[in-house]
C-alpha cells in the first residue's frame, strides 16, 4: 500500500510531471516528431447519451496551441473555421461505483470567449463539438437531449493529449560506426 501511495503521489506532482514531458518530449524529437502536450483549460460541459443508453460528458475546453477561429464571409452569411483538438473517449470510475464516459474536445481560447458572448457562436461550438465526437469516435449521439451543465466548468480529471507532428528533415540518422552486428535496416 505504501508503495501504491507514494506511486500515486508521484503521478499528481507537478514536477514529476514536467519532468515526464520532456522525457517524452526528447524520445519523439530522436525519432523525427516534435511533440506538445495540450493541457485543457476547463470551459462548459455537455451532458448527453451515446447509443441511446450510456450517459457521457463532453468537456468543452481550450488551450492556446489550437488555432483561432476564423470567419470567412460568403453570400448569405459566415462560414467559420474552428480548429480543434480531440482525445480519445475514457472511462472514470464516478465515487458511487458507476462509470462515466468523458471525451474533451480543445478549442483555441477566444472560440470560448466568442461563446461567452453570443448565443449562436455557442450553438455552433456546441454542434461542433458533437460532431468531432461523432464522427471521429465513431459513435452515435442524443443531440435533441445533450445540454450544458449549469456551474460545471469540467467533469472527470484533466489529461494532456499531445500534438504530435514530423521535424523537418525527419529523424536524424544513427552514427555509421560499422561495427554493428545488425543489417541496416
Amino acid at each position: 500500500r505504501e508503495l501504491f501511495a507514494e506511486y500515486a503521489a508521484e503521478l499528481t506532482d507537478p514536477e514529476q510531471r514536467r519532468l515526464y514531458e520532456e522525457e517524452v518530449a526528447a524520445l519523439e524529437r530522436e525519432r523525427g516528431v516534435e511533440v506538445r502536450f495540450v493541457h485543457p483549460t476547463p470551459g462548459f460541459v455537455l451532458r448527453t447519451s451515446q447509443e441511446g443508453s450510456r450517459r457521457c460528458y463532453i468537456n468543452v475546453c481550450s488551450n492556446a496551441l489550437m488555432g483561432e477561429p476564423r470567419a470567412r464571409t460568403e453570400r448569405g452569411g459566415q462560414r467559420w473555421e474552428l480548429p480543434y483538438s480531440l482525445a480519445p473517449g475514457r472511462e472514470e470510475l464516478r465515487p458511487a461505483g458507476r462509470r462515466r464516459l468523458l471525451y474533451d474536445v480543445v478549442f483555441h481560447p477566444a472560440a470560448l470567449r466568442l461563446a461567452a458572448r453570443s448565443a449562436r457562436f455557442r450553438r455552433l461550438l456546441r454542434d461542433t463539438a458533437l460532431d468531432a465526437v461523432e464522427s471521429h469516435c465513431g459513435v452515435r449521439l442524443d443531440r435533441n437531449n445533450a445540454t450544458v451543465l449549469r456551474g460545471v466548468s469540467y467533469k472527470g480529471i484533466p489529461q494532456a493529449p499531445v500534438i504530435r507532428s514530423p521535424l523537418p528533415g525527419g529523424a536524424p540518422k544513427p552514427p555509421d560506426d560499422g561495427e554493428s552486428p545488425l543489417p541496416p535496416f
